[in-house]
């Protein structure tokens, strides 16, 4: 299939499904953290917008969850079918952690999420808070073993070799490797990101379509809040990661720069934008800042970043795609920073909800927590090329026996099937954004709420305000 090998194709397999996958769950995580602070804040304000809010980011929350489970369920499944060989040298390792991850957050997740969901009307208010909240640490403890196991097979340590498999012996080496509470903290409040500029892009959309209303500002001022405070943590973690993978994995961090070799005693410039050839082994049309890498990578002025031509060339990763997707990553998250600080200096302007040029840019921020993230994990993931648990196992040396024909059939139905069963589920989900959040400002809402019947317990719901009303259950949505 176009001149690829079944290994090229596996890989292509891989990378797409994670990619879908991956999505799922970042908004997932921090949508269950906002609705946790949507709901505190209005069992302590007794400010109705908010439970308007949680209503109405519930239905979204249920829509990306259940995606995000038959999303994930494939990507365990290929471990089994295309990277036999790797599940049989690194099984031992992975497999458990994979299964903590079921037994410790998937279960708790499921376990309340019913109550969540479904629940509003039938428990007390503080079991029903204790729910949102039990969702939520589920997901983030999901995020810890997830990351966790692949961290580890980014910086393995706590195993020995017999027979060809991995031994663990130290667990708590296992699970806390060297680049996992960098990666663990990086993942997780780019998952909050990535949720605020999602909910601020929802409200920037409803704002200049002229439905300007209590819940949508609401909306919009807590996104902003969080850019603002969130995405330059963001950075300072990411310069934290970044001197950690100078230590433990040189040769990604030259393929990122675009750096080939050091000349002499000379600091390492930064390059800033370049095309990186991976025959020619030089960075084609390469516009630099003197002494910037150096003082990035290592703090210091003088001391110099690896190089490429200092690892040989089987063992370098393809630097022209980790170049330019760490360039998209950083970039927008200084777009990022740039979009909290805007907020802040209209807000203290109280322009911040009629500023249309404004709105138009938190519009289209939406998606760019989503992009950072692809862009992120395809740097950690092709950066950690040509192995698959590094310095250990060879990419090559991982994959099933399969045929180009078998990988040309299955990459294909993957496409097709993806993008019918999640197209239609994303459309559903945007479907309900468009909507927004109900409110009746004209009638009494202080008897709403758990244990109460004034608001409808269907987070799935999309229908028409005449399908709600007309529910015999419950009252009109507020």
């Amino acid at each position: 299939m176009f001149g690829l090998e079944a290994l090229d194709l596996a890989r292509i397999q891989f990378a797409f499904t994670i990619s879908f996958h991956i999505l799922f769950p970042a908004i997932t995580i921090g949508l269950a953290s906002y609705l946790a602070v949507l709901e505190g804040l209005w069992l302590k304000t007794h400010n109705d917008t908010y439970r308007d809010l949680y209503h109405f980011w519930s239905k979204i929350f249920a829509v990306n969850f259940g995606m995000g489970v038959v999303s994930g369920l494939v990507m365990a499944y290929q471990f089994g079918t295309n990277w036999s060989r790797f599940s049989d040298f690194a099984g031992s390792v992975t497999g458990p952690l994979l299964t903590y991850e079921v037994l410790t957050a998937f279960f708790l997740e499921a376990g309340f999420l019913g109550v969540m969901l479904f629940g509003w009307n039938k428990v007390g208010r503080g079991l029903h808070f204790f729910a949102t909240v039990m969702v939520a640490i589920g997901t983030l403890i999901s995020t810890f073993w997830i990351l966790a196991s692949n961290s580890w097979m980014q910086t393995p340590q706590g195993f020995e070799i017999v027979n060809g498999q991995v031994i663990p012996t130290d667990w708590l080496a296992v699970i806390f490797n060297p680049s996992f509470p960098y990666r663990l903290m990086h993942m997780a409040t780019a998952a909050f990101v990535a949720t605020a500029f999602f909910v601020g892009s929802s409200a920037a959309w409803h704002l200049l379509r002229g439905k300007d209303n209590p819940a949508i500002r609401k909306m919009l001022s807590m996104a902003m809040w969080m850019a603002l405070i969130v995405a330059p943590i963001q950075a300072v973690i990411g310069d934290f990661h970044g001197l950690n993978t100078l230590k433990h994995q040189p040769a990604k961090i030259a393929a990122i720069e675009g750096h080939w070799e050091n000349h002499g005693n000379e600091a390492t410039p930064l390059i800033l934008f370049g095309w990186p050839d991976m025959k020619e082994e030089r960075t084609k049309f390469a516009v630099e800042i003197p002494y910037l890498g150096s003082l990035i990578l290592t703090h210091s002025l003088d001391k110099q970043v690896p190089a490429l031509k200092e690892f040989p060339p089987e063992d370098r990763p393809n630097s022209t795609i980790v170049f330019w997707s760490f360039r998209i990553m950083v970039g927008l998250g200084f777009l990022m920073i740039f979009t909290g600080l805007w907020s802040l200096w209209l807000r203290k302007r109280d322009t911040l909800y009629t500023s249309r040029p404004f709105l138009y840019l938190a519009l289209w921020m939406g998606p760019s927590g989503l992009i950072a993230i692809l862009a992120g994990w395809f740097t950690t993931e092709i950066g950690r090329q040509p192995w698959v648990v590094y310095g250990l196992m060879r990419t090559a040396d991982a994959s099933s026996n399969h045929s180009v024909m078998q990988m040309s059939i299955t990459l294909i139905l993957f496409v097709v099937v993806y993008f019918a069963l999640f197209g239609a589920g994303l459309g559903y989900m945007m479907r309900l954004v468009r909507k927004g959040p109900k409110i009746d400002e004209g009638k009494e809402t202080t008897e709403g709420g758990p244990g109460k019947k004034r608001t409808p317990a269907r987070p799935l719901s999309a229908a028409d305000d005449e399908q709600v009303d007309a529910d015999p259950i419950v009252t009109k949505e507020i």
